[in-house]
């Protein structure tokens, strides 16, 4: 039998060459984990395993949130939940330096909040938000920075994809995991705006403010 050691050096290797090839991170995962498994304990297990390993896995009903939560993303999406967000949030901090860049942020946490990805939240608000701050003058780092950040809270504000994977693998209360990111989630959307205020104090040119909105916009946005 290969020494278990070397065999695993050997396949990490392969691992990285498969995915800097181009290949699937999954297939590339799944090629070299059986490989290794014929090779340490006989092509036997392997294939007994692939007999009951998938099915195993995805007939475990918890995740079926995970579907149901994208499909929840695309639909809030495609109902203009996204520019909602993002236009109360610029009712609410639009007249402000570098208001705008806030209110994407309040969006991306609010959109979070219903899609629980982050890839999906940073591409939605990206289609969103991006070209009413090209609009305004907002510098591309800005921008593009706020956006690439606000993204990140897809996956800490709850309910959210990556803590009910977790708390599946770790058998956790999602509840109870739901509950423990909120504090750091709103932590997050506060500390972004404080950034983006302290960046704006330091670079006014990169987020201008502009009109405050009238009062029958600011009523129907909110």
């Amino acid at each position: 039998m290969p020494d278990p050691m070397m065999l695993g050096l050997i396949g990490l290797g392969a691992l990285v060459l498969l995915i800097t090839g181009r290949m699937p991170i999954a297939y590339a995962m799944i090629l070299v984990g059986g490989a290794g498994i014929a090779a340490l304990n006989g092509p036997a297990l392997l294939l007994n395993q692939l007999k009951t390993l998938a099915w195993g896995q995805f007939s475990i009903y918890d995740l079926s949130v995970v579907p149901l939560f994208v499909l929840m993303g695309a639909l809030a999406g495609h109902a203009g939940l996204s520019a909602a967000l993002f236009r109360a949030g610029a009712a609410w901090l639009g007249w402000v330096r570098g208001g705008t860049a806030m209110a994407a942020i309040a969006a991306c946490a609010g959109f979070g909040a219903v899609c629980g990805s982050s890839l999906a939240t940073a591409s939605t608000m990206g289609k969103v938000a991006l070209p009413e701050l090209r609009r305004q003058n907002y510098s591309g780092a800005l921008a593009t920075g706020t956006l690439a950040a606000g993204g990140t809270l897809g996956i800490l504000i709850p309910p959210s994809v990556v803590l009910i994977l977790y708390a599946i693998l770790v058998e956790a209360n999602v509840v109870t995991m739901f509950m423990a990111a909120l504090l750091p989630g709103a932590l997050a959307v506060l500390l972004f705006l404080l950034t983006i205020a302290g960046y704006v104090a330091l670079r006014p040119g990169a987020g201008p403010a502009h009109a405050p909105a009238g009062r029958a916009e600011f009523r129907a946005a909110t």
